[in-house]
C-alpha cells in the first residue's frame, strides 16, 4: 500500500504500526540545522527544519530560558524573536522520540552555533556534542515498544562502563567517529 507505514509482526504474533519511525533519526544532539519560523508561541518558536519537513517532526526554539534573565518584560523577550518566514541557524539541542511525532528542541543561541555543550548522562560534566567534541550520543531502544531515549555521554564515561573483557568495544567508543 502506498504512502502507509510498513507493518510488522511483534513477538506475541500481532501486529502493528512500526515501532520506529527513522526519519527524526538522522537528527543528532549538536547538529547544526537550518529552519523556517512558523510560528511566534508565548514560550518561544514553533519551526520547520529543512530537510525534514515531511518527517513528521515537531521541532521548537525555546526562547523564555536563554533569553529571559536578560529583558525586562514579554515585549522584550519577543522583540529577540526572528520574524516569522525567516530563515534562521540553529543547532539540535534534543531529539524526544517517546511517543510521534518526535520532539525536536533547537538552540538559536550564538555559543551554542559556536560550539554546543549539554550534562554527560553519566557523570554530569558538560561535554562537546558539536563535531569534534568529546560526547558520543546513543539512541536507546527497548525490544518492547516503540519509542527510544537518547543519552549523551563523555567517550570515556561510556568506555568506563562498558566490561573490561570487551575491550574491542571499549575501545571503539574512544574512538567512533574519529578514524
Amino acid at each position: 500500500m502506498t504512502g502507509q507505514p510498513p507493518i510488522t509482526t511483534d513477538l506475541s504474533g500481532s501486529s502493528d504500526v512500526e515501532r520506529f519511525e527513522t526519519k527524526s533519526l538522522a537528527l543528532m544532539p549538536g547538529q547544526r540545522v537550518r529552519a523556517k519560523v512558523l510560528s511566534h508561541q508565548p514560550w518561544g518558536l514553533l519551526v520547520a527544519i529543512a530537510g525534514y519537513e515531511e518527517a513528521g517532526v515537531s521541532a521548537s526554539v525555546d526562547m523564555i530560558a536563554p533569553y529571559s534573565r536578560t529583558t525586562i518584560g514579554h515585549e522584550d523577550l519577543t522583540a529577540l524573536f526572528p520574524p516569522v518566514g525567516s530563515e534562521i541557524d540553529a543547532v539540535v539541542q534534543q531529539v524526544r522520540r517517546y511517543h510521534r511525532p518526535a520532539s525536536v528542541r533547537l538552540s538559536i543561541l550564538p555559543a551554542d552555533l559556536e560550539r554546543f555543550t549539554w550534562p554527560c548522562d553519566f557523570c554530569g560534566e558538560r561535554t562537546t556534542v558539536s563535531p569534534g567534541g568529546d560526547a558520543l550520543v546513543l539512541d536507546v531502544r527497548s525490544n518492547d515498544g516503540p519509542g527510544s531515549l537518547t543519552v549523551i555521554a563523555h567517550r570515556h564515561c561510556l568506555a568506563e562502563r562498558i566490561r573490561p573483557e570487551n575491550a574491542g568495544e571499549r575501545l571503539r567508543a574512544l574512538r567512533i567517529g574519529r578514524q
